[in-house]
């Protein structure tokens, strides 16, 4: 005899088929959660990460910030410190000059000639004296002229003393310059 199955086998078939659907929807569910926790965690952490970095470039940058500031202080001082050297070291170059511009005052000074007072402002020094005639104020215009350490003489007053008509009362300036060093004086030294 034919058997015939009257059980609801389709109702079952789609009611386990429903159960599976929803275990994998399940399943997918869970391992969705776990992977949205895992991807969570794994953000969180790379934010840590990124916080204590900064966190380390900012305390470094402010320990480089008083580096700067004390570098920038040493450069200060250094600064001064130079600007006192060459003020130094100008000082003790030009130590010998003053002496060597009253030699050459001496050198350049002809008989008949004496001076009264020398004043000197910046480069130009003005000379008050008494000669005994007029060619030797040129005379002593043209050993100036001549002289490594000075240029142009400009007299500037030439008057006869009162009482003595031998003598005449002068007033020139006379710039004063640094000779220049020649090759065969560089060569003696």
């Amino acid at each position: 005899m034919p058997s015939i199955n009257l059980r609801p086998w389709r109702e079952e078939l789609r009611a386990e088929r429903q159960k599976q659907f929803l275990t994998t929807l399940i399943g997918v569910a869970i391992v969705a959660g776990g992977l949205v926790f895992l991807w969570q965690g794994q953000v969180d952490s790379q934010i840590e990460y990124q916080k204590s970095r900064n966190a380390y470039i900012k305390s470094s940058m402010e320990v480089l910030d008083k580096k700067t500031k004390e570098i920038q202080t040493l450069k200060k001082r250094k600064e001064t410190l130079l600007s006192r050297m060459k003020v130094i070291q100008d000082l003790q170059g030009t130590r010998p000059v003053i002496v060597r511009v009253f030699d050459e005052l001496v050198r350049t000074l002809p008989d008949g000639l004496h001076y009264d007072s020398l004043n000197k402002s910046a480069d130009t020094v003005l000379i008050k004296g008494k000669a005994e005639s007029n060619n030797r104020i040129s005379g002593l215009m043209r050993n100036l002229e001549a002289s490594e350490w000075f240029a142009n003489p400009n007299l500037t007053d030439v008057s006869a003393v009162k009482g003595d008509d031998a003598l005449n009362q002068f007033t020139m300036t006379v710039t004063q310059v640094k000779p220049a060093i020649s090759k065969d004086k560089k060569g003696a030294k």
